[in-house]
């Protein structure tokens, strides 16, 4: 067993060594499912799906999870939990990020786990089986694609720059964050709505993205994103460019050279809008 503290920081090529074998494990499962139209229920909001297919990823994570790092903390986004004592580390769990996608065969879902300590992500694995794609990363090992070295791109301005975002099953409105996906798309090349924030994270790890942003987001859907962001030498923050913090729901997140144009941009629509920032 590998105990998990901050005092064997130098242990996390063994946490992503764990955390890649069983979100692999995990994404068979959920190709059992894909392209079957599993049936589905709806959660809290008439967006925020579930399937049988994410109880049981979530179900095989905790239990891998708890038995490779019991002294680590859980938190999955289907309800399992393991606690421990305030200040333990913890990972949190996505067992199907994009499960709209997945529930109508678009194969653009992933398993994503992230590990964060002392409030910052410091590990995290983004797995998407359909698409074969399997990101990973921790501080101070940098961040790979099935085992390729990632680095995020080069863009200098927003002008430059493919965004991405994503829009929240519990928004309040349904117009919410239309006003700055519409502004972002203009002042862009573009901006993308793909389905899946680990993803989205994943995507500008890589360099094929330059930048996004979400509210009302779960610390589920960015801890492992994050990490991998900043391993591979992007920005994590508040939309405001503050610390970013997991569970207060907002993320902004860039290869760091667009980064603070990217956050006055937001902030002016929101201004213009009379909208909340950050």
């Amino acid at each position: 067993m590998l105990a998990c503290r901050m005092a064997l920081h130098n242990s996390l090529d063994r946490v992503l060594e764990v955390l890649l074998e069983i979100s692999k494990e995990a994404g068979e499962i959920l190709l059992e499912g894909w392209e079957s139209r599993p049936k589905t229920e709806s959660k809290a909001a008439l967006h925020d799906l579930v399937t049988a297919y994410d109880r049981r990823s979530e179900a095989l994570l905790l239990q891998r999870l708890s038995r490779a790092f019991p002294e680590c903390a859980i938190v999955g986004e289907e309800g399992g939990r393991v606690e421990q004592a305030p200040g333990a580390p913890v990972f949190y769990v996505d067992p199907l990020d994009g499960t709209i996608n997945f529930a109508h065969g678009l194969p653009v879902f992933a398993v994503s786990i992230g590990l964060v300590e002392a409030g910052v992500p410091v590990a995290g694995v983004v797995h998407a089986p359909a698409l074969n794609f399997t990101f990973s990363g921790a501080l101070g090992l940098g961040a790979t694609r099935n085992g390729r070295r990632l680095s995020v791109s080069q863009a200098d301005n927003v002008e430059q720059s493919l965004l991405v975002t994503g829009f929240s099953s519990t928004r309040p409105q349904p117009t919410d964050n239309i006003p700055e996906f519409a502004a972002l798309n203009a002042s862009s090349r573009g901006a993308r709505r793909l389905g899946s924030a680990a993803l989205d994270l994943a995507f500008v790890a890589a360099g094929w993205l330059d930048g996004c942003w979400e509210r009302r987001i779960s610390s589920w859907d960015v801890a492992g994103g994050a990490a991998i962001i900043t391993a591979a030498g992007g920005k994590v923050s508040d939309l405001d460019g503050s610390a970013l913090d997991v569970t207060q729901g907002r993320i902004l997140a860039s290869n760091g050279r667009i980064h603070a144009e990217l956050s006055a941009r937001l902030h002016e629509v929101a201004k213009g809008i009379g909208g909340e920032w950050p």
